[in-house]
């Protein structure tokens, strides 16, 4: 499992932080940077998209990457997401307002992008990737994803406050070689990362007490202002599992 990591934290040189992966250069989990992040003849090479949620730094890139590969005269773009993430693009940006609506483009029969639909917990087999949604807690209806290819898994948390299910799969995978789970706040913003539900480096602690298992643990989604601040109380919890998802690296699972 090839993993190519375009957008996922805010560093000192991002003045926004928006989140996109590809899996084995095929397929993208969220579209924050994917139109940005890529070449227009590597964007041509993506067929598929998975979407966790609906808001802006998960999707902003995706009406620039439908019209740059729009006339690539392949098979349509599929994007997957639950029907909360569909009803929202659908009303929001691809409105015919905000952007042209590509799902009746070039026409109804024959459309740019096709959406469809994520179900909690029933896998879906795109791209030689086996992915299973699960219900995180987000201010909007949020997956993240275990996602899994031969004898090897991962597992995605995508914005999350302090969750459950998500770590009852984690330890249940007997082929997991990595967890990723968001960190957007430091700990002086705890109040607003509790009521936006994200996490915090003291909320991160508690959420790793769940995972029962020794495993490289990757912390994604760090707000801009805050990277700092997180990065030396991540260091200062002194756990040799956690580490902090680079932009632009790949990685090899």
């Amino acid at each position: 499992m090839r993993i190519e990591v375009l957008g996922a934290f805010g560093g000192q040189s991002d003045r926004c932080r928006t989140t996109c992966l590809v899996f084995n250069g095929r397929l993208a989990l969220d579209a924050g940077s994917l139109a940005q992040g890529l070449s227009l003849e590597r964007q041509r090479e993506i067929d598929t998209i998975v979407l966790s949620h609906s808001h802006m730094d998960h999707t902003s890139s995706l009406p620039f990457f439908i019209e740059n590969v729009y006339d690539r005269g392949s098979a349509e773009i599929n994007v997957w997401a639950s029907e909360a993430t569909t009803y929202a693009i659908r009303r929001y940006l691809l409105n015919n307002d905000a952007w042209p609506d590509f799902t009746r483009l070039p026409n109804n029969l024959l459309p740019a992008v096709r959406f469809r639909e994520l179900i909690e917990e029933d896998p879906v087999v795109l791209e030689g990737l086996r992915i299973t949604p699960i219900a995180v807690e987000h201010r909007v209806p949020t997956f993240g994803f275990l996602i899994e290819q031969d004898n090897v898994a991962v597992i995605w948390s995508s914005d999350t406050g302090p969750t459950f299910r998500f770590w009852e799969i984690a330890n249940r995978t007997p082929n997991l070689k990595a967890v990723f789970i968001e960190t957007s706040f430091d700990n002086s913003m705890q109040e607003i990362a509790d009521l936006s539900l994200h996490l915090t480096p003291r909320s991160l602690v508690a959420e790793l007490a769940k995972l029962e298992r020794v495993l490289p643990i990757y912390i994604h989604h760090m707000k801009p202002p805050c990277v700092e601040k997180i990065r030396r109380e991540v260091d200062s919890l002194g756990d040799p599992r956690v580490r902090f998802l680079e932009q632009g690296k790949v990685y090899e699972f």
